[in-house]
């Protein structure tokens, strides 16, 4: 695979005679469910029972939408409960790789999420809805063969499809990043399986910097030569880099005042972090661009401002 970050520079407006917008977009690919989030809880934040498009991907799509940046994204949809889904990408200009194929037959992804009395989030009851037997099609994986770059959202059914594309060689020219969310569903000799099809990974630890998982991470990025990036909530944000100088970089996080809540909040992390290393190349101006990101989604109760939902109109 490619290096985990590309050459600095390279995302400056192409000159005449070179990649056209569309062309921009399809090299760099988003890949994920899109869920249903179901509120079932608010706390004293949020009124419960409202149903909302989010997601990982969803949320990042968002954001580098904000930020400029093109990309293209290859997920799934439920025709039974989607169209509000439809509506989000149509007002924010989202594109699908092949927009035939964004809605399948079933019903769409769909989380639980509870609001909790210290402002963060418990999400659970994560059903997959179209996701459980996810596939790209022959279109979606011939634009994956010629992408540069190609971010995955590691729920079960992402994972088993990264594997097996990755298997026959069509991730190959792509530098692959991938969010293993808050490793609720791996453990240290699972990473080390998935990490040989990614480039830079992505961790949000919710537990002691101290424990022996956080050791395995660095291991797995050393014995691999790829880079992990675990943040560690308002404590720290650790860079595990095992390329051609191993280093295991900490970099301090200054808390700020939640007046929303921290949903999302790893979500705009990454999309800021990586839109920072695809321009610059710099791990730390992207560990700093990141908790910019990460700290503004702190003002909003939702992943993302209210305005941004069709549905809260």
């Amino acid at each position: 695979m490619p290096a985990a970050d590309d050459t600095p520079g390279t995302d400056e407006a192409p000159a005449v005679g070179e990649a056209s917008a569309p062309e921009a977009a399809a090299r760099t690919l988003l890949m994920g469910t899109i869920s249903l989030d179901q509120y079932v809880s608010g706390g004293d934040v949020l009124p419960g029972g409202d149903v909302l498009p989010g997601g990982g991907v969803l949320n990042m799509a968002w954001h580098w939408r904000r930020l400029g940046r093109p990309f293209r994204l290859l997920t799934r949809i439920g025709a039974e409960d989607g169209a509000a889904v439809e509506r989000f990408l149509e007002r924010h200009g989202i594109e699908t790789v092949s927009p035939e194929a964004l809605v399948a037959r079933g019903r769409s992804s769909t989380i639980d999420i509870e609001i909790q009395p210290d402002r963060q989030p418990w999400m659970d009851n994560f059903v997959p809805g179209v996701w459980d037997d996810y596939r790209v099609t022959t279109r979606e994986r011939d634009v994956l063969t010629h992408a540069t770059r190609l971010h995955v959202v590691l729920v079960e059914g992402a994972i088993a499809e990264l594997a097996r594309l990755a298997a026959h060689g069509a991730t190959r020219n792509a530098a692959v990043s991938a969010d293993f969310l808050g490793f609720r569903h791996y453990d240290v000799e699972r990473l080390a399986e998935t990490m040989r099809h990614v480039d830079l990974g992505f961790i949000g630890w919710p537990h002691d910097e101290g424990e022996a998982a956080v050791a395995g991470m660095r291991e797995v990025a050393f014995d691999l030569r790829r880079v992990l990036v675990v943040t560690l909530g308002s404590r720290a944000v650790r860079v595990f880099d095992g390329r051609s100088t191993r280093s295991d970089r900490r970099f301090p996080v200054q808390a700020v005042d939640v007046a929303g809540t921290t949903l999302g909040c790893g979500d705009a992390f990454i999309a800021w972090y990586l839109d920072e290393l695809w321009r610059s190349g710099d791990h730390a101006a992207a560990v700093a661009r990141g908790m910019m990101g990460g700290a503004a989604a702190t003002a909003w109760p939702r992943p993302l401002p209210d305005a941004a939902y069709p549905d809260l109109d």
